[in-house]
């Protein structure tokens, strides 16, 4: 198989473990840390996940160092 052929299975596969994560977080409520603020007004709901961004971020950077490492 190509090279290309690998890249667009994993970038699928990757793209459907996200979709199933965010579904059920939609299913289920989406985790609200201290650091996540909400602001309502009206109608309009704004919502800005500071400490969910960073945890997000510092999870990524530790599989990411993880994965590219081994080679």
């Amino acid at each position: 198989m190509s090279e290309f052929g690998k890249l667009l299975l994993v970038l699928g596969a990757i793209l459907m473990f996200a979709g199933a994560v965010i579904w059920a977080m939609g299913r289920l409520g989406a985790p609200r840390l201290p650091g996540d603020f909400v602001f309502r007004k009206g109608g309009v709901t704004f919502y800005f996940p500071i400490a969910t961004s960073i945890i997000v971020s510092i999870i990524l950077t530790l599989l990411l160092n993880i994965l590219l490492r081994r080679r």
